[in-house]
């Protein structure tokens, strides 16, 4: 087989994109399966090519803005037609020749793919734009898409709805990532499910070393008896952050020993706004490198998901991993991530026009968590558990490999 591996140099590929891509590389590199990634929209001023491990790289550069051309979309095609061309010239093996899709709004890539060679076109839905802004509220969104006079927003949403479903018609699968965003392809997108299939995501295990806690704490200044609460991801709406700092205000009415420590970029000026009065804290340290995360993953002793909308749920994995007692949301693909054994749940109040949290339901959780020691131990073991058995690289490496070969 000849797989070659779509992807983007842009934010997604720093976030779940592009772990989706590293663990997918990591899983197949060492197979019998010819390996190639393509990055698109690459940095590199001219096209590059490495070898490292068995596995190919190609860049290709973005493309430089044409002012002669009439909107983004139509350069876009014209970037797909010149790199299909391209790939022509230097794909030698055409033997059982199958793409792999992250990205959405590449249906011009897919024709361009089709017309070219005789493959087969796969496509992950990692995310889907029009949850960025209505979250988990599908009924909002089919009012939405019923509207005969929508305003800019609904219109833009309306858009790129039927660019995915047009794009998602096309390939020869379409890979979900939980039995949520199946439903919404099947029943919204109104797609054949012969050609849709669920393969969670997996994640490589850390190494079981020993810790010397008290020496981790010391490094990142934590005092002796402040009990961490972490969040992790990106700063943006869609992650409920805002909703996690009003709960800890609660939080600390009843344990003044705890900490927020949020990991990651995004919109600092609304949390630190929210967190004013509290903001002795907490604490944000930006983005991180993974060895850096995993220390607090450590020292947590309790990990908070606070998604309004999330089609997997990476971080809810790697603190499984770390047997991080969770509190989620039950929203979407994280919802079948996070089962009772392994984390406590709040229901999304969904409204008519937006989605919100009970924050004084989130806190109640997170302060039983914190008072109940021994049992948030067994819902962190239950986690790691959970990951096991369904979330660990090799399961991932068996599924994915069941579904490229079923093609």
């Amino acid at each position: 087989m000849n797989l070659y591996i779509f992807n983007e140099t842009r934010r997604g590929a720093v976030f779940g994109i592009g772990t989706y891509v590293c663990e997918l590389i990591s899983a197949l590199k060492n197979s019998d399966i010819h390996l190639c990634v393509v990055n698109l929209l690459s940095d590199r001023p001219q096209i590059t090519m490495e070898e490292s491990g068995n596995v190919q790289y190609w860049y290709f550069p973005e493309p430089i803005p044409d002012v002669r051309v009439a909107g983004s979309s139509e350069q876009r095609r014209m970037y797909f037609h010149n790199v299909v061309y391209l790939l022509q010239l230097y794909i030698q093996d055409r033997t059982d020749l199958l793409f792999h899709l992250n990205f959405p709004q590449c249906e011009g890539l897919v024709d361009e793919l089709k017309n070219a060679f005789d493959c087969k076109v796969v496509s992950v839905v990692h995310f889907s734009q029009w949850g960025f802004a209505v979250f988990d509220n599908l009924p909002r969104l089919r009012s939405i898409l019923n509207e005969e006079n929508p305003d800019s927003s609904n219109e833009e949403i309306k858009k790129v709805f039927e660019e995915d479903r047009s794009y998602y018609s096309k390939v020869d699968c379409c890979v979900c990532l939980s039995e949520y965003m199946r439903e919404i392809l099947c029943r919204e997108y109104e797609l054949d499910a012969v050609h849709i299939s669920v393969v969670p995501n997996g994640l490589s295990d850390v190494p079981d070393v020993a810790v010397d806690i008290e020496s981790l704490r010391k490094k990142w200044n934590i005092q002796a008896g402040e009990k961490i609460i972490l969040f992790v991801g990106r700063l943006d709406d869609v992650k409920g952050i805002v909703y996690l700092i009003r709960a800890f205000r609660t939080v600390l009415e009843i344990c003044p020993e705890a900490r927020l420590i949020i990991a990651g970029s995004g919109n600092f000026d609304t949390c630190l706004r929210e967190a004013k009065t509290i903001c002795t804290k907490v604490t944000f340290t930006g983005l991180l490198e993974k060895e850096e995360l995993y220390e607090l993953y450590r020292m947590a002793a309790v990990g908070v998901v606070s998604s309004l909308f999330e089609p997997f749920g990476y971080v809810a994995v790697e603190m499984m991993i770390h047997t991080v007692p969770l509190v989620v949301t039950a929203t979407s693909g994280l919802n079948e991530v996070v089962d009772s054994a392994c984390g406590l749940k709040i229901p999304l109040t969904v409204l008519p026009d937006r989605v919100e949290i009970d924050t004084l339901l989130l806190a109640q959780k997170i302060v039983y968590l914190l008072q109940h020691p021994e049992e948030a131990k067994v819902l962190g073991l239950n986690g790691r558990k959970r990951y096991l058995a369904n979330y660990s690289s090799e399961i991932f490496r068996r599924n994915m490999f069941h579904l490229y070969q079923s093609l």
